[in-house]
């Protein structure tokens, strides 16, 4: 059994030991954002076979979850004990904060066992320092208008190391801040208590920051912290939008004030939030850091896998991806044969407008079980549930270039070839892979609805 012991001040060093020496630009595994948020996380750690454990609980809720391990060489043969420890708790393994080569490990370890994705709304912006010191270059030019007008605008302003006699002043500007952001009000409460926690500890934490001042009013301010020894993240910037560039001005004086030892900042991820995204992405990132999800997959899933990839041959990439993100065991009908998954169909829930719709998704029959009337007798249960539940319509889509399964499909009542478009918040394509050819055959519940010159189709949850 893991022995994990609560996030404290006075481990910092010992958890360091292990982040700062490797090559982990992840912001996750800074102590500062470790400990400020804590409160919501309940991080915690473990040192097993000289690796550092740190379990937490994802998006602060009943799951738990265990942070790529830190330490030299490869961590795979430890995740039988992190399989116990999750087991323990009465959960599966959840592995989160994979990197690329983490997320191949894993994989050539426990071949089909486990489903890795990344989420692009989690994912790093890695930049240059370098790049944010100087702005040169065509691309910059408009990071360097704003900055000329700010300081033609202010000349006044001036840089500030961020001391604990400046803490409230930042404080009330993130208040300020805040208000004009009511639409993440839960997030920007979370985040001013690790705002607080971060005040309280500031020089205990290792945190370095920055303020931003036009004559004798606070303007910007920004603090961050180690996560290696040649990457620093910045966990928060905060200025007046009344104030414009204050935002690029902020970061730029920032950067040329941080040791040179620094060749890269972590800007931290997006959330998925767009004009966050615009943002991050006008700095022009050297990388985007992914950072892996892996499930620990239950037999039913892993036959799902393999089925998935005997019939279909997707890579592996897209068919975790779907059962991370997509798949419910609900909401897939089977045909077991002697133990063994042998045909199976996924109906997915979706809005459009047509109303309540489902979508028949992944039809597939493993070659030696076809011709025996498994994807009939699969079909007929998919179309009776829809229709039990009421809904508006059902669709499918029909692989492209083969006649023969139209036909088939007709004899369930579906029927037309209306161009359909899919809409998911981490755009999957639950599409053919070319759009173009996404044609829908559908089953209305009443036969006279006027179709759209499209469906449209977002997926629910």
């Amino acid at each position: 059994m893991i022995e994990f012991h609560p996030l404290r001040i006075e481990d910092r060093a010992t958890i360091e030991r292990y982040t700062l020496p490797s090559d982990s630009r992840n912001c996750d595994l800074t102590f500062a954002n470790m400990f400020c948020w804590q409160e919501v996380y309940r991080s915690a750690w473990a040192l097993v076979d000289d690796f550092l454990i740190i379990r937490f609980h994802i998006d602060g809720g009943p799951n738990i979850g265990y942070m790529q391990p830190v330490g030299p060489g490869d961590f795979t043969p430890i995740v039988a004990l992190l399989r116990d420890d999750a087991q323990s708790c009465g959960q599966r393994l959840r592995l989160v904060g994979l990197t690329d080569e983490g997320c191949s490990l894993l994989r050539n370890a426990f071949p089909g066992s486990f489903a890795c994705a990344s989420d692009r709304a989690m994912e790093d912006y890695i930049y240059l320092a370098d790049n944010l010191r100087t702005l040169s270059g065509r691309r910059y030019q408009p990071k360097r208008n704003h900055l000329n007008r700010f300081t033609a605008e202010y000349p006044d302003y001036h840089y500030e190391e961020l001391t604990p006699d400046r803490f409230a002043e930042c404080m009330a500007l993130e208040r300020q801040w805040r208000r004009t952001h009511e639409g993440h009000v839960s997030e920007l409460c979370a985040e001013q208590r690790a705002m607080q926690q971060a005040f309280a500890h500031f020089d205990a934490l290792g945190l370095r920051g920055g303020c931003l001042y036009v004559g004798d009013q606070l303007v910007a301010f920004t603090y961050g912290s180690a996560v290696s020894d040649d990457t620093f993240v910045t966990h928060v910037e905060k200025a007046d939008t009344t104030f414009e560039g204050a935002f690029t001005a902020i970061n730029k004086l920032f950067t040329e004030h941080l040791p040179e030892r620094f060749r890269w900042i972590n800007r931290e991820e997006d959330l998925g939030l767009e004009g966050l995204r615009h943002a991050k992405l006008s700095y022009h990132p050297a990388e985007l850091l992914h950072k892996y999800t892996a499930i620990d997959l239950n037999d039913t899933e892993k036959a799902c896998k393999e089925l998935w990839q005997k019939v279909f041959g997707d890579n592996e990439t897209f068919i975790d991806t779907f059962l991370i993100r997509h798949y419910a065991s609900q909401q897939m009908l089977s045909i077991q044969h002697d133990g063994r998954l042998v045909s199976m169909l996924h109906i997915l829930p979706f809005e459009c407008e047509l109303g309540r719709t489902s979508y028949i998704y992944g039809v597939a029959t493993h070659p030696d079980f076809r011709g025996r009337g498994h994807a009939s007798q699969l079909m007929r249960q998919a179309v009776e549930l829809c229709d039990q539940r009421g809904d508006n319509a059902v669709f499918l889509i029909p692989t492209p270039g083969n006649p023969s399964l139209r036909d088939f499909y007709a004899r369930f009542g579906f029927a037309g070839a209306l161009p359909v478009t899919f809409s998911t918040p981490e755009d999957f394509d639950f599409g053919t892979g070319d759009p173009t050819a996404d044609l829908a055959m559908l089953r209305l519940h009443n036969p006279h609805t006027l179709l759209p010159e499209q469906l449209i189709c977002h997926h629910k949850k």
